[in-house]
């Protein structure tokens, strides 16, 4: 029974110095961020990247800024 005790505490002992001694492998993780440009060959490439919201948007934009620009012309310079 001494021996099997002994064993046992020399068994535990040798485990918890082999196991505690290890080094984990680190892992270590690189993110890269890169930015992309692309130019657009022609305008049609253009109008074919754009929704259908963003082309109509962009006419009542114009139409609205002619409208503007026609009322300044209108109330003409003050100074």
């Amino acid at each position: 029974m001494r021996r099997l005790s002994i064993l046992a505490l020399v068994l535990m002992t040798s485990s918890v110095l082999f196991t505690s001694c290890r080094q984990e492998a680190e892992k270590e993780t690189i993110v890269k961020e890169v930015e992309v440009e692309k130019q657009v060959k022609s305008p049609e490439e253009a109008d074919e990247r754009e929704g259908i919201l963003e082309r109509t948007a962009k006419k009542v934009d114009n139409e609205v800024n002619k409208e503007i620009d026609e009322e300044i012309e209108k109330i003409g310079d003050d100074n």
